[in-house]
């Protein structure tokens, strides 16, 4: 497969990416893939018996595999953005995806993965993203110092303890809000580098919450002040 292309897998992802207007390269069928999957203007491949099982990431293979080109942008690409979601170091596919789909829903204008994050074209991502994946931009190996440089925005930076309860925090000017791995959270990043630290106050035994989860509640308090200017 060409370097700069990434597989889409099942019927209801390809006709996501369909109706994203992703130009995909092909389609990859069994009997019994769709039939308005095969007559979408995409070049379609009839595999044999066995031979998806072996094309398709999955243990129960899907009976369409799409090729699609990268749609990666740059931090040049985003310009005028007011609201993006930063994932620092991320490294599990389930996360990024679930990421990905939240930022969509709440009206993010990009998502960023830094150095050491997992790929967001990885398979599991792109199913994990529900077709977030086409709709919202993406750019990733970019370092944290660089975000806020080109995008001129402040990075909020979400901790599990120490930053203003998320309900007391000022979240709806333009910003870009930084997620940390789901091991050292932001631990090791210039605190030079944030204009300030947010956190979910809980109650329990818990440190805190897996990382998508923080992502959700931040995203959308972020997306309910954006529609709430006097808060």
């Amino acid at each position: 497969m060409d370097e700069g292309a990434f597989v889409i897998e099942g019927p209801v992802l390809v006709r996501e990416a369909l109706v994203a207007g992703l130009p995909l390269e092909a389609l990859f069928v069994d009997v019994t893939a769709p039939a308005d999957l095969r007559e979408a203007g995409v070049p379609v491949f009839e595999l044999g018996d066995g031979v998806m099982e072996r094309l398709a990431s999955t243990e129960s293979p899907q009976p369409v595999v799409a090729v699609a080109p990268l749609c990666a942008r740059s931090l040049d690409d985003l310009a005028g953005a007011t609201f993006v979601v930063v994932a620092h170091r991320l490294a599990d596919p389930g996360n990024a995806g679930t990421i990905l789909r939240t930022a969509e829903a709440a009206g993010a204008d990009a998502v960023v993965l830094t150095v050491g994050s997992v790929d967001p074209f990885n398979p599991k991502v792109v199913r994990a993203s529900a077709g977030a994946l086409f709709h919202v931009p993406v750019v990733q190996d970019v370092d944290l110092s660089d975000v806020g440089r080109v995008l001129e925005l402040p990075l909020v930076g979400a901790v599990a303890t120490g930053g203003t309860p998320y309900r007391e925090a000022r979240l709806g000017d333009p910003l870009a809000l930084v997620l940390g791995s789901e091991a050292h959270g932001l631990a090791g990043v210039d605190v030079n580098l944030l204009a300030g630290l947010v956190s979910i106050p809980h109650a329990g035994r818990a440190e805190s919450l897996n990382v998508a989860m923080a992502a959700a509640v931040l995203c959308f308090e972020i997306s309910e002040q954006r529609a709430r200017p006097d808060k």
